[in-house]
């Protein structure tokens, strides 16, 4: 066995005859087993939160959107439509009219965007995961909407109110002389149901029947302001998107989910690593524990390691042995921490103990990838810690 490695295992399972020593071990021992799993556990709860959050998105945005690069609609050509439908990575696609409108219900009114979707729109997005109360959209019935929650909220509006319709307004484009009889052009809708989803999505959007939208907005039958398509399983949106791009030609934007909330993913992935830093922070902290026990160890050993040093021991292999010793008091305390760790997770996922609201638990995700990370970062500055306090042992100090 290694003579280093000995030493050092049995200095670490040996109690020594000085009380503080044993405790400031014990101490920086449950220090290491807290900092690796807190920050275990926060990178697991950030996982969940950004896989809550990513599917969230799948029910309200596509893979790929395709829009006008200049203004806000386009016409459908038989080259547009072939070159969607040749790409065998594609599974389905939607044509779409978006446009900002005004909303009045009784005497409330709200700024909002109508959505014209077609019959393939449940195709494009998860509708049956969002849709709260009532029923989705049916070709036949043109002159019915779908709200979000955040909408109905703020008009005070519930589903089925037969009493007064939604009111939908848009401004005539080309109107010369405005007056109130002639500046919007108005539909009224009756609403069929609710949906939701995160909160923007569910302040944004009435869905509608695309011809409804056609009629509102006086569009020709091939004129839409975007189509969304759906991949098929496992493919590439980046690889897709680009593809479509250069076939299609700069006329056109292609976009994938991640572009289109941009935003949205930075802040996750950014509030995801601030915490990561602060919690490794917190476990160097809690290692200066462990320093501070190995210099503590090494005043202690100082007679055993003069003995060591004059039957020919060198500097190094002394230092050695703190490092190993500190090395493995920093490996059991990660280990252990880490068991504690997957247990409350599994815990979490299994019996949902901490709730963000009444019916929803706070998600969790056990991933391998954390566990690579924590054990990367306790183990680099484990080594670290231990290399400083291994580096006040030196020559002068065991002759004197």
């Amino acid at each position: 066995m290694n003579f280093s490695y000995y030493i050092a295992k049995r200095y670490l399972f040996s109690k020594t005859g000085n009380n503080a020593i044993n405790i400031i071990t014990i101490i920086a021992s449950f220090g290491v087993i807290v900092g690796s799993l807190a920050l275990f556990i926060i990178l697991s709860g950030f996982s969940g939160l950004r896989t809550f959050s990513y599917s969230m998105l799948d029910s309200s945005d596509p893979h790929i959107k395709i829009t006008a690069s200049k203004g806000k609609s386009f016409l459908l050509t038989d080259k547009f439509i072939n070159t969607i439908r040749d790409n065998s990575l594609v599974a389905n696609n939607s044509k779409v009219i978006e446009e900002r409108v005004f909303l009045k219900y009784n005497n409330k009114e709200v700024i909002a965007y109508i959505k014209g979707v077609d019959k393939n729109y449940n195709q494009i997005i998860q509708i049956d995961s969002i849709l709260d109360v009532g029923t989705w959209l049916n070709p036949n019935f043109i002159n019915t909407a779908v709200i979000g929650n955040g909408i109905s909220y703020k008009l005070s509006l519930g589903i089925l109110n037969y009493g007064n319709p939604l009111e939908i307004y848009v401004p005539k484009p080309g109107v010369k002389f405005m007056t109130a009889n002639n500046a919007f052009s108005k539909v009224n809708t009756q609403i069929i149901g609710t949906y939701s989803g995160t909160e923007d999505f569910t302040n944004k959007y009435v869905f509608v029947n695309i011809s409804l939208a056609r009629k509102l907005l006086n569009f020709d039958k091939k004129r839409i302001t975007a189509i969304e398509l759906r991949l098929i399983k496992d493919a590439n949106a980046d690889l897709v998107a680009s593809q479509l791009q250069k076939q299609l030609g700069i006329g056109f934007k292609v976009q994938t989910k991640e572009q289109l909330n941009e935003l949205y993913y930075k802040v996750i992935n950014t509030e995801n690593f601030i915490s990561y830093l602060i919690f490794t922070l917190i476990v160097i902290i809690a290692l200066f524990n462990v320093i501070g026990a190995i210099i503590m160890m090494i005043i202690e050993k100082k007679n055993n390691l003069k003995t060591l040093f004059n039957l020919g021991v060198s500097i190094n292999r002394i230092k050695k042995i703190f490092l190993l010793q500190g090395f493995l008091l920093t490996l059991f305390g990660m280990l252990a921490g880490l068991l504690i760790g997957v247990i409350l997770v599994l815990l979490q996922q299994k019996f949902g103990w901490f709730m963000i609201t009444q019916n929803l638990a706070y998600p969790v995700e056990l991933r391998v990838s954390n566990l690579i990370i924590v054990i990367s970062t306790i183990t680099i500055l484990g080594f670290l810690a231990s290399k400083i306090a291994g580096s006040s042992i030196n020559k002068e100090f065991l002759e004197k």
